[in-house]
């Protein structure tokens, strides 16, 4: 008999944020017509005003709490760089911040560390909780996977704990405060956050060095900047308004409800039919990797959006009876009021849909010192700022403050300018990546005692063909836990 006890919390959902637009985008080719006119020009030519650097020493003096805010041209750089050139970057994190520094806050408090720390995520993940870098790093904080195993996250077939905000949170929490004890500094946990704390003491060794800048130059040129644009956003994130960048769509965390998940779930079918929708789910369980749980599922807790609640609840016999068909007995259970279910944070992770960062061997100095095109485009008639930002492969919040626009209406016959970056595979600095994702559509079946590939290929709506034809199957047999790709 199934016991069904309610549980309302709020949960931690992340909307889909990135820096700028993508490395593919920015790297298209802009089509030649009698509407463009094309200028070369250098960066700092971009920009109508600079940043006075007395202005940023004067305020990163009043910022600096426990971790040193040095003024350095580089942070000096990466500000100018979000202000004038990716300024919807940082409108971005204005509007995803609220999902989850209250989670950062409550951490770092807990571990008695800096909570100027909480700034660290956004130049490693930009606040999405599904990012993963082409090395393999994933989430928030970005855990490679022997590391994220290390601190303990679970990762499988099924279920990757990297992409859990809480989980993640508290490991990188215990990773910091492990690289400050090792170090003595900030700076300088920083610096092996970045690179590694291998890589910080062969630094040390080759320049008799103790301190980050004394490092510096014996550094990868990624993590020299590391820390300088950790600084720089810790100045945004305090002084944006006053260079007129403001968030426009603030995000909320969601109210969910837990159940308890035993045996074979199809995630899928559970979610379509308690009117749940793929989006919604996957923000609310982004550590759920598959369109299924295994039959071996022991009372895993998933969260479901508490406005589907009770029609989940009124037609759940039903519900269950379709979303576990399978060779294994399920069952299911709502978390009672005992139960520990914080242990599973919410954002987003698409099945079939992780996010890949940007090119990671770009260093930032290349970034912000590149030259770009100054273009001028003469709007026509049926365009509008979404469709041309679109055809440039820049953000529509960039176009309409490199030509002052207020509203999202513009007359046609209007000339707007353009700045693109010149260089292919322009990416943002450091891990950070952009707002076209790549994205890993793979989907992936482990067999099950029972399984053939008729039911393999039904279950996925797929023809048999096919599915022997991407797996590379000779014949008709497939054995216990196989790893096939049915998408």
């Amino acid at each position: 008999m199934m016991e069904l006890k309610r549980i309302v919390g709020m949960g931690l959902v992340a909307g889909m944020c990135w820096l700028g637009t993508s490395v593919g985008a920015c790297a298209q080719e802009v089509e030649t017509d009698t509407n463009v006119v094309e200028e070369q020009i250098q960066v700092e030519a971009m920009a109508d005003s600079t940043v006075s650097e007395a202005l940023v020493r004067e305020r990163l003096a009043k910022l600096e709490n426990i971790i040193p805010l040095r003024y350095h041209k580089v942070t000096h750089q990466f500000v100018e760089y979000f202000i004038y050139r990716k300024p919807s970057f940082v409108k971005r994190m204005l509007e995803q911040m609220h999902l989850y520094f209250p989670l950062y806050e409550q951490m770092l408090e807990k571990h008695g560390m800096p909570r100027e720390l909480k700034f660290l995520s956004l130049i490693e993940s930009g606040l999405n909780p599904r990012i993963i870098s082409y090395a393999g790093a994933g989430g928030l904080w970005q855990f490679m996977p022997a590391t994220g195993r290390e601190y303990g996250m679970k990762q499988n077939d099924y279920i990757d704990e990297r992409f859990d905000p809480v989980k993640s949170t508290e490991a990188a929490c215990v990773y910091l405060k492990r690289l400050h004890r090792a170090f003595g500094d900030w700076e300088m946990a920083l610096a092996a956050y970045n690179v590694g704390p291998g890589n910080v003491k062969r630094a040390m060794r080759r320049s008799g060095s103790s301190t980050f800048w004394g490092i510096y130059n014996f550094l990868p040129k990624q993590t020299r900047h590391y820390v300088p644009q950790f600084v720089a956003m810790t100045y945004l994130m305090h002084y944006h308004a006053d260079h007129g960048i403001f968030a426009e769509t603030p995000d909320y965390p969601m109210l969910f409800d837990t159940i308890q998940v035993s045996g074979y779930v199809n995630l899928h079918t559970f979610a379509k039919l308690s009117n749940i929708s793929l989006d919604e789910f996957y923000k609310l369980n982004p550590q759920v990797i598959n369109t299924e749980l295994p039959a071996t599922t022991k009372e895993y807790v998933l969260r479901v959006p508490s406005h589907n609640f009770d029609f989940f609840q009124e037609n759940r016999l039903a519900i269950w009876d379709s979303a576990t068909k399978s060779p294994f007995q399920s069952r299911m259970l709502l978390a009672t009021n005992g139960e520990e279910t914080t242990d599973s944070a919410g954002a987003i992770k698409k099945v079939g849909g992780l996010v890949a960062a940007g090119d990671e061997n770009e260093d930032p100095e290349t970034i912000i010192t590149r030259q770009t095109r100054k273009m001028y485009h003469t709007v026509r008639r049926g365009e509008t700022l979404g469709k041309i930002a679109s055809r440039y492969g820049v953000d529509t919040y960039d176009l309409k403050r490199w030509n002052h626009l207020r509203g999202n209406s513009i007359m046609r016959g209007k000339r707007l300018v353009v700045f693109k970056e010149t260089t292919k595979n322009a990416s943002a600095p450091a891990q950070l990546a952009s707002d076209t994702k790549t994205k890993i559509k793979i989907r992936y079946h482990r067999v099950q005692p029972g399984d053939t590939l008729s039911t393999i290929a039904e279950r996925y709506g797929i023809n048999i063909s096919r599915l022997k034809k991407i797996n590379r199957l000779k014949g008709n047999t497939v054995r216990k836990g196989q790893k096939l790709i049915v998408g």
